[in-house]
């Protein structure tokens, strides 16, 4: 049995050319975003390196990063696993994440024109179909890009870099709740594009931090029946 536990053929092979190193490394990060590598699964180099199509080296360099950036844990005599995520590991970044994410929507309000708005509402109708159809990869991604627009259309360089480094790490708590957050998640998000299409910073400010408040609690909650 593979350890890797990848559908044969899910992952692409990497061309050569470029800077390979860096490419597994966004590869891997990208399988255990998506949770493709779940929490926990044993990562044996020489399984990856063949969905890969590269040699172990590349691999092992990777792996070494992402065990820096805790995505991974090296284990002395066990190799590599995908890092779980504690409770209170998931509490502290879903509550900076309703920080930054609570003022980014102040400011789009303050700041967006039409052509944003347009851009909005397009992503959650998106979303909306994403989750009727049951697409919950697709629901994560569009929902990833929703948040992204706003932060976007905020216009603060600073707060949009320090959303960017948490925004892999919010869809990674993000996926396990996608589907019992559901329709609802959507909802929240017509009413802030309303929010800020009206200029209400206020308004906005207090749905996004609900919003965002909604999704920590559904992770914690995401074990119950």
């Amino acid at each position: 049995m593979s350890s890797t536990g990848l559908p044969q053929g899910a992952v692409p092979k990497l061309e050569r050319p470029g800077p390979l190193r860096e490419r597994v490394y966004e590869a891997l990060l990208e399988l255990i975003t998506t949770r493709a590598l779940r929490p926990g699964r044993h990562l044996v180099e020489s399984e990856l390196a063949g969905h890969l199509g590269v040699s172990r080296q590349p691999v092992r360099e990777a792996l070494q990063r992402l065990n820096t950036e805790g995505w991974v844990d090296l284990r002395p005599a066990q190799g590599a696993f995908v890092h779980e995520p504690t409770e209170d590991e998931a509490d502290q970044l879903l509550s900076v994440r309703t920080l930054l994410e609570a003022e980014a929507a102040r400011l789009a309000a303050a700041n967006s024109g039409t052509a944003g708005i347009a851009a909005l509402e397009e992503l959650c109708a998106k979303g909306e179909q994403a989750v009727a159809d049951d697409d919950m990869d697709l629901a994560v991604a569009t929902s990833a890009a929703f948040h992204a627009k706003v932060m976007e259309l905020a216009g603060n360089v600073v707060l949009s870099e320090l959303a960017g480094q948490v925004d892999r790490r919010v869809r990674w708590y993000y996926t396990p709740v996608a589907r019992r957050r559901g329709t609802q998640s959507w909802i929240e998000h017509r009413s802030l594009i309303a929010a800020i299409s009206s200029r209400d910073e206020q308004r906005a400010t207090e749905i996004m931090r609900a919003h965002t408040e909604h999704t920590r609690k559904a992770f914690h909650q995401r074990e119950e029946s």
